[in-house]
C-alpha cells in the first residue's frame, strides 16, 4: 500500500494540469470580459445612452 506524505512532492496526472490551466484561464478571461462590460456600462450612464446601456446590461447578464 502507497503512503503518501504531507511534504512530498506529489505527482499530478498530466490531464489534471491542463484542466485546472483551462479553468482558471477560462475563468480570467470571463472576469476580464466582466470588468470591461461594467466599465462600458459605466461610460453609457456618463453619455445618457440608454439603448447601448440596455444591450450591455443584457450581455453583462449572459455571461454572470
Amino acid at each position: 500500500m502507497d503512503k503518501k506524505l504531507l511534504n512530498s512532492p506529489q505527482h499530478s496526472d498530466e490531464g489534471t494540469d491542463s484542466f485546472v490551466a483551462e479553468m482558471f484561464l477560462k475563468n480570467v478571461l470571463l472576469e476580464f470580459k466582466r470588468e470591461k462590460i461594467r466599465k462600458e456600462i459605466d461610460q453609457t450612464l456618463q453619455e445618457g445612452n440608454k439603448e447601448l446601456f440596455l444591450k450591455l446590461t443584457e450581455e453583462l447578464k449572459k455571461i454572470c
